[in-house]
């Protein structure tokens, strides 16, 4: 009777054993696939922090020796570029890396006794520039003026016709009668040239 009872017992204790191992095998596969979801989760921050960090280097970059960002103040340039424009600069290091070289009409930033300026670049090296008594402008001969539309009377120290000397521009700012250029500054070294203005973005757009 004993050996009859211990026989019909073990079938119980095996099944009771299977059991526990079912369940301990489950727990160790999803300990597994947690620690499994994990790595790939960790792995994904550290894709997206080297992705950041790229990104940063580059915006860093494009901005420290590539382009410029700031705000024009005055209105020396009015109206091409107005009080509180935005002007996106493409920096000299930049331009002379690419081998482009600035061309009359380029409008462009310089800093003078540590004070920003916006300026037209009027005449480059070599050239001659005459202003009259009546407010009119030529270079090397050829009347200058286009669209701007103040008279550009002589002031400052330069004795006229003029010639540009080599490694500087001479700039004029648009608005003649109320701005700070080259009749007062000088011919302006391109080691003071900040860049060209590339794009502006107006006030009233921002």
């Amino acid at each position: 009777m004993r050996n009859e009872r211990s026989e019909r017992t073990h079938p119980g204790t095996d099944g009771k054993g299977e059991s526990d191992q079912g369940e301990k095998l489950l727990r160790r596969e999803d300990v597994i696939r947690r620690r499994r979801e994990r790595v790939i989760v960790r792995a994904g921050f550290r894709r997206l922090a080297m992705r950041v960090l790229v990104l940063a280097a580059v915006v860093w970059i494009v901005f420290t020796y590539g382009f410029l960002i700031t705000q024009a103040h005055g209105q020396g340039m009015f109206p091409a570029v107005k009080d509180g424009d935005l002007c996106i600069v493409f920096r000299r290091q930049a331009q002379a890396l690419f081998g482009e070289k600035l061309v009359k009409d380029d409008i462009i930033l310089y800093r003078m006794n540590g004070q920003q300026y916006a300026g037209r670049v009027a005449a480059v090296a070599g050239d001659v520039i005459a202003l009259s008594e009546g407010g009119g402008v030529t270079v090397n001969g050829v009347s200058q003026g286009g669209e701007i539309l103040y008279s550009t009377y002589v002031r400052g120290e330069l004795d006229y016709p003029y010639q540009v000397p080599e490694g500087c521009v001479y700039v004029l700012g648009d608005h003649r009668t109320d701005t700070t250029d080259s009749r007062d500054l000088g011919p302006i070294p391109l080691d003071s040239v900040e860049g060209k203005v590339i794009t502006i973005l107006r006030r009233r757009g921002l």
